[in-house]
């Protein structure tokens, strides 16, 4: 198994506990032939690359914050352009940017609720690579014989997979509301960038407007 993916998945076994943490011993896996260790290669790819959309989810919550962080910045400087504006067109300007970065609040937050839904699916889908995994550990045990193997019964671990993919839909589309939620929100948040754009003649220009 590749360096990378072995300790996160000892980690993985240990935080599993009964939810679809059941594993093959390793000590079977050890007796397997080389060809038959070959046959795990896909698995286990598969269950690296679960492991990277862990990662990535989990980066892209980092960087939703940071951005909500820099919306709200940029939502004070604002109040304050407002407070400080020599005239009524300048104090128009600044009432756009307060709208535009109060919508654009509303919106990052709104897509945060979609990135943690993401994040935990992501982990539950990384559950079932997991289990998988096993599944595939405990076919190559049974079709090299290797003894003891016969005593695990590939009907449970079957069934560990196909409860967790289940699980995994079902989350995926609980998500379906909060999507809706973000898009009404960026829709918003849109009008709200165009106005403002339009008043400052050009959003690239505007240091009022943050591209996303």
């Amino acid at each position: 198994m590749k360096r990378t993916v072995l300790p996160f998945l000892l980690l993985l076994a240990a935080a599993c506990g009964p939810r679809y943490g059941m594993r093959v011993p390793d000590k079977l896996v050890e007796k397997l032939p080389y060809e038959s260790r070959i046959e795990l290669l896909e698995s286990e790819n598969d269950l690296a690359l679960a492991i990277d959309k862990v990662d990535e989810a989990s980066n892209e919550l980092l960087r939703a914050r940071d951005s909500i962080r820099r919306a709200k910045a940029r939502q004070s400087a604002a109040r304050d352009e407002e407070s400080r504006a020599p005239d009524e067109a300048s104090r128009e300007v600044a009432k756009l940017a307060i709208e535009e970065s109060k919508a654009r609040v509303e919106y990052l937050r709104a897509k945060q609720r979609v990135n943690v839904g993401l994040r935990d699916v992501e982990q539950l889908s990384l559950r079932c690579a997991f289990a998988r995994f096993e599944l595939a550990r405990l076919q190559a045990a049974r079709k090299a014989k290797v003894q003891g193997s016969e005593k695990l019964d590939p009907k449970k671990f079957e069934d560990q997979v196909s409860r967790c993919e289940t699980k995994v839909k079902e989350e995926r589309a609980e998500l379906a509301e909060d999507s809706a939620q973000e898009k009404t929100a960026r829709e918003a948040w849109e009008v709200k960038k165009t106005a403002l754009a339009k008043k400052t003649f050009d959003a690239r220009a505007s240091p009022y407007v943050e591209i996303l």
